[in-house]
């Protein structure tokens, strides 16, 4: 006998289909930086670049670097509360600390996300899964399109054909943006140059083994010359400014048109 659509079997079977979809629902629409559990705990300390929980443990933050706000804007979001730390990996660095992404209590939003929406960190490019590494620059450059926190200081991003302002940043974490005027090879080494004068003007310097991950990104460096980009990473050098590239990430092609400090 045929059963209709109200029988119990059909009812249990619709229910059953629901509940598989609501699942798939969540999963497709699920937020990014969801990384496996690496434990929890309660902050009981903070400095600008990590915290320290109730059982002794330091976690570093990464996906971030400091401004000059990031220690009172985590100090208000953070101590006293229980957080949950996610990451693909859970080994300590060489000074010991756990590197996490950390979220508060049940929230699905990172205090670094948190934190670079508040204008108040920068884009590390640290994070290798691409959805949550998207996600982290998302909340940046909406910080810098509202001239939030650091970013409404006009020397926030530095100008490459600017090399005093970069070297008075050397040894801190810049961005700078520019047009690369050549792409040049020496040995090793694959010089983006910003200047004509190749010994005072701002270059960026990407070492042979940095070529594969580009090409697997399908960038050829030699692309980049006469593209704008926006370039992030400790300012070394001497009579020249220099940006070392050791994450793909760091790089960023802006569109001809864009205005300075958004990203499209």
């Amino acid at each position: 006998m045929e059963r209709n659509a109200t029988s119990p079997g059909n009812v249990t079977q619709r229910l059953q289909l629901i509940a598989i979809l609501l699942v798939a629902g969540q999963s497709a629409f699920a937020s990014p930086c969801q990384f496996e559990s690496q434990g929890e705990g309660r902050v009981t300390a903070i400095d600008a670049r990590s915290l320290r929980l109730d059982d002794g443990r330091e976690i570093r933050l990464t996906g971030i670097e400091p401004t000059a706000t990031t220690k009172q804007a985590l100090t208000s979001l953070l101590v006293g509360h229980d957080v949950i730390l996610r990451s693909a990996d859970d080994t300590p660095d060489r000074y010991g600390r756990q590197g996490a992404l950390v979220f508060v209590g049940e929230s699905d939003i990172s205090v670094q996300a948190t934190l670079l929406a508040q204008g108040d960190a920068i884009v590390s490019a640290e994070i290798a899964d691409k959805d949550c590494a998207a996600a982290l620059m998302a909340s940046e450059a909406e910080a810098r399109r509202q001239k939030k926190g650091s970013w409404a200081d006009p020397l926030a991003i530095k100008n490459a054909e600017s090399p005093d302002d970069i070297l008075a940043g050397i040894g801190r974490f810049v961005v700078v943006e520019g047009k690369v005027l050549s792409v040049r090879q020496a040995g090793a080494m694959t010089y983006l140059n910003f200047g004509r004068n190749w010994t005072r003007g701002f270059a960026v310097t990407i070492s042979k083994r940095m070529v594969p991950a580009f090409e697997s990104a399908g960038i050829a460096l030699k692309s980049l010359e006469n593209k704008r980009i926006r370039v992030r990473g400790w300012a070394e050098g001497n009579t020249g400014p220099r940006i070392d590239i050791r994450l793909v990430g760091q790089i960023e092609l802006l569109g001809a048109n864009e205005p300075t400090g958004v990203r499209p």
